[in-house]
């Protein structure tokens, strides 16, 4: 058996408005599906546009996703900030906020030693939206301002 083949990354899927974001946690640091951020920026996000970033900011991993497993330019998580820098536009802000807080905090989460001490966040996947959830002495909550979309979503 060859040593040298990589066994493919399996992302963590987000959704934000209908669209996509692969991300997965290696060795402790973020990293995103380029396409996926730039679909969200409204960019077409390739190695070519990303050549502006350090080289540790960018790499080529073997992901599996939708069943498919194959190459795909990523982005780290200062990389994406970086980009969002050099993109201007209004919705890079609230853009900004949902990688770092929602889903670079999720996948930390998911990969530190759990405790039972300490909250968690977790993921609910609807058809049209993913809930940020919070796992916290046997407990899940939700944020009372998710309320409205998900009242909307019901109805």
């Amino acid at each position: 058996m060859d040593k040298n083949i990589q066994s493919p990354h399996i992302p963590m899927l987000f959704v934000r408005q209908k669209k996509h974001m692969h991300a997965i946690c290696l060795e402790g640091h973020t990293w995103f599906c380029a396409r996926d951020l730039g679909y969200l920026m409204g960019i077409f996000l390739d190695e070519h546009r990303a050549r502006k970033l350090a080289p540790d900011q960018r790499k080529t991993l073997l992901l599996e996703r939708y069943g498919v497993t194959q190459e795909t330019f990523m982005v780290s998580e200062s990389g994406a900030y970086t980009l969002l820098l050099y993109q201007h536009g209004a919705h890079n802000g609230p853009l900004r906020e949902w990688l770092e807080h929602h889903v670079a905090q999720t996948l930390r989460d998911r990969h530190q030693a759990p405790t039972s001490q300490r909250p968690v966040l977790g993921l609910m996947h609807w058809p049209e939206m993913t809930l940020s959830l919070l796992n916290w002495q046997n407990e899940t909550w939700i944020r009372v301002r998710d309320m409205p979309e998900i009242l909307l979503e019901r109805s």
